[in-house]
């Protein structure tokens, strides 16, 4: 395979999985205004910074429903919006289209012009959850048809491979600023509503229902964190996107720095006490996993997407990993 169409295939499936977690995001924080309406600027806010949009989005203080939705959904100039997640994933399968299944182009066809059609009118509250739906709707359809139609070889490795480093940063960006950050900077309100915070946590990676099947407590944080980061058969859990990447990563050739920077940042995960983190070390425990998280996929692109080593090709990937990666 041309290093080119692996880049694309890896960052399609980024793109893919970054614009269902956006829709995903604004959804779910839209409903617990529902029930934490005391809170609405701060809430907004936190999804700046669960996206690592801070830098881009500016002043903070302007982080209100309508400013923060229209910088998540519909700004283009936004890299990580769901408009420029969703054009750059249509983009990357465009040129190499002739490798995925027709029905699978033309859902990507469908749902970008779904998107382009109906992104302003789900900046209302009266529109919003109809369009987020059928967003998170399209991306299913997406994953399923490439899951059932595409032949499970290189180019779908690849696919996976960057559907699962999106998935597992965005849950430690999610476990992160979504939900310690609000517990510290509200602790009036999180006493109050600690149970409601946590689960909106889970909602926010739609883990709910799966965390009441392996935990028979109320929701609480260190069950919350520890289901999130060391679950091995939830699928959006840190740990199982990791052995993931272990699967894809052992079916190609030249792995072998790729597949040492993910042992290591599982043997971090394994030995880690998620009872030490809640008590203080959590947000330093994420950045570290961001770290690592960056060098795989630094790994991943030196490995596979340069053509020599002394002439990488940085214009695309530089661009592409400024979009939240």
């Amino acid at each position: 395979m041309l290093s080119r169409v692996a880049e694309r295939m890896y960052w399609f499936g980024r793109y893919l999985e970054r614009a269902e977690n956006t829709a995903r995001l604004v959804n779910v924080n839209s409903s617990l205004l529902l029930d934490l309406p005391v809170m609405d600027k701060h809430i907004w806010g936190g999804l700046i910074a669960i996206t690592g949009s801070d830098e881009t989005f500016g002043d903070r203080a302007n982080a209100d429903e309508k400013s923060v939705t229209r910088f998540l959904l519909a700004d283009a100039a936004n890299p990580g919006s769901l408009l420029s997640s969703v054009r750059m994933m249509r983009e990357n399968v465009r040129t190499t289209r002739e490798i995925m299944p027709s029905e699978a182009w033309e859902r990507i066809n469908e749902m970008y012009l779904f998107v382009d059609k109906n992104v302003q009118g789900g900046l209302g509250r009266g529109g919003r959850y109809e369009f987020l739906a059928g967003t998170i709707g399209y991306c299913h359809q997406i994953t399923g048809q490439l899951f059932s139609n595409m032949s499970h070889g290189v180019a779908y490795d690849f696919i996976r491979i960057g559907r699962n480093l999106e998935r597992a940063d965005m849950t430690t960006r999610i476990l992160d600023v979504g939900c310690m950050n609000l517990l510290t900077h509200k602790v009036d309100v999180a006493l109050a509503f600690d149970n409601i915070l946590w689960m909106n946590v889970l909602r926010s990676l739609s883990a709910y229902q799966m965390y009441r099947q392996h935990v028979r407590d109320r929701v609480n944080g260190e069950d919350v964190v520890q289901f999130l980061l060391k679950n091995a058969e939830f699928p959006r859990t840190v740990d199982h996107c990791l052995a993931e990447l272990v699967t894809c990563l052992s079916r190609l050739p030249r792995n072998d720095l790729a597949l040492r920077a993910v042992s290591r940042l599982r043997r971090l995960l394994g030995d880690t006490d998620v009872a030490v983190l809640l008590a203080g070390d959590l947000h330093q425990f994420i950045d570290q996993m961001q770290l690592e998280l960056a060098e795989i996929s630094s790994q991943v692109s030196q490995t596979w997407f340069q053509y020599t080593p002394q002439a990488p090709l940085q214009v695309q990937a530089q661009s592409q990993a400024g979009a939240g990666s």
